[in-house]
């Protein structure tokens, strides 16, 4: 057992910053992030000791993320949105940080359920299958969730874009 605990130890050591990474797209808050991927890891430690064995504890621990990030969702103190105060010091105009601020702020209003397949997908980069797997969902399921928030994400941005001017058709293309 005392094997199992480290093991267990080690995981968790390795994975955290991994978790948190996504976890911090995922909701876009990095006080949230740290309690999601807290209240993970508690669960995850639970199972493990409750558990003689769990197959696999990578997907497992996603997949408990992702459960542990729509429930959260769900409940009714989310609908606050509390403001930071700004950072000392500003980000160079124009620069790549833009763009990661303007992904950011437009994956908070893709829904949950889409978003967690986003983060899944493209920044875990994971498969359908795996994806699916990992929220419990079929394999097509993913593919619509995925194409809606990608839908919902690309009008989310609007001209943020590099080249949302250029892929708009004139408005005389648009009429034929």
């Amino acid at each position: 057992m005392a094997g199992h605990d480290e093991a267990l130890l080690e995981f968790i050591a390795a994975r955290r910053g991994p978790l948190l990474r996504s976890a911090f797209l995922l909701c876009g808050d990095v006080h949230e992030a740290e309690d999601l991927v807290q209240s993970t890891l508690v669960k995850v430690v639970l199972a493990g000791r409750r558990l003689d064995r769990i197959d696999n504890i990578e997907a497992y621990t996603r997949r408990t993320l992702m459960s542990v990030f729509i429930s959260s969702r769900r409940r009714l103190w989310r609908r606050e949105h509390p403001h930071a105060a700004p950072p000392d010091t500003a980000a160079a105009p124009g620069s790549d940080i833009d763009m990661g601020l303007a992904v950011r702020t437009a994956l908070t209003q893709v829904p949950p359920r889409q978003r967690a397949v986003l983060v899944l997908r493209f920044w875990e980069d994971l498969s359908v299958d795996e994806t699916a797997q990992i929220l419990g969902v079929s394999p097509g399921t993913v593919k619509s969730q995925s194409a809606r928030g990608l839908a919902t994400l690309r009008t989310a941005l609007g001209d943020a874009l590099p080249n949302a001017a250029a892929a708009r058709p004139a408005p005389e293309e648009a009429r034929l």
